[in-house]
């Protein structure tokens, strides 16, 4: 079973206008509401594959009674940790083929709370072959929660794969229990290592070989159109994918880290697992809705993809 980590999840409110008129008013006619959250896009993504997936996470309120709900009616399992705050919501609004969202920051997490999910999660950790951790962490916690939870799994020998930015990741690379996983893009790359990272290989291979990635076995680079660049023990693979018709880019990442885990409990060739990764997350593009995938075409987008060593 894979277990999804979502420690700040949303209800994803979808707002399409034609025309995004300030200082007025706006009336939408097709609104969306999703259970949201990059795990939860992760956890969907996974469960249209037919893998065993379970989603958990904090929430609250009524509007973490909608996104159990609405994972009840798309017949996910799921075992989140209730806390007194609510859920947030987050808007996105589509207009004029731009995208202007407006997040909350969400409750904060009490140290309870915190130390509450803690106890949860190894109780989850007994069935778990592998462990998906992606976004923001919510107020209330400290930034090294992720290199806590990643503490515990090591503990179960549990691989884990973490997709973070900012402070959260840097505790993570800093403490001394490290992730299976990681899947930073080119820019969160650069701002990791204070310097600019280029698409160029020897670029990329002195970036994913400085100190601080020691002890990591995948280092995964997202390259957008470009594909992805990737790092597993001392070997390095450039991935090469097809040109397709974007419809929605949003999720894409989270796809990825969907088909890395996927690729993880299969133990998959590395060939095969960077191929399986971007078919999900290209998948996911060719989609109107975010964090979700045609499984119908899978096997077509993941012949084209070519990985080489280099």
């Amino acid at each position: 079973m894979i277990l999804t980590l979502t420690l700040n999840p949303s209800v994803d409110i979808s707002y399409p206008l034609e025309h995004f008129n300030l200082d007025t008013v706006n009336r939408v006619t097709n609104t969306s509401k999703t259970a949201g959250g990059k795990g939860l896009n992760v956890t969907r993504v996974l469960s249209e594959f037919g893998e065993d997936v379970l989603a958990s996470g904090f929430l609250g309120g009524q509007l973490g009674e909608f996104i159990e709900h609405q994972l009840d009616e798309n017949q996910i399992q799921h075992s989140f940790f209730q806390i007194k705050g609510e859920t947030r919501n987050c808007i996105a609004i589509l207009h004029e083929g731009q995208q202007t969202e407006i997040l909350e920051q969400g409750p904060a997490i009490s140290e309870e709370e915190a130390k509450g999910f803690k106890s949860h999660l190894s109780h989850l950790f007994s069935k778990a072959n592998a462990i998906a951790m992606s976004g923001s962490l919510p107020k209330g916690l400290n930034s090294d929660y992720y290199a806590e939870i990643i503490q515990l799994a090591n503990q179960q020998h549990i691989p884990t794969v973490l997709d973070s930015s900012g402070q959260s990741l840097m505790d993570v690379l800093l403490s001394d229990s490290k992730p299976t996983v990681i899947k930073p893009n080119i820019d969160e790359l650069s701002q990791l290592l204070q310097t600019t990272v280029t698409t160029d290989i020897n670029s990329l291979k002195e970036a994913v070989t400085q100190p601080i990635f020691e002890g990591i076995e995948w280092i995964i680079v997202s390259l957008g159109g470009d594909g992805a660049f990737a790092k597993h023990h001392q070997t390095f693979y450039k991935v090469n994918i097809p040109n397709i018709k974007v419809v929605n880019p949003v999720g894409s990442g989270d796809s990825t880290v969907a088909g890395i885990t996927s690729g993880l409990i299969h133990q998959d060739s590395d060939k095969d697992l960077l191929r399986k990764a971007n078919t999900f997350g290209m998948l996911n593009a060719m989609e109107s809705q975010t964090g979700h995938i045609n499984v119908n075409k899978f096997d077509e987008i993941f012949q084209q993809i070519e990985v080489i060593e280099v």
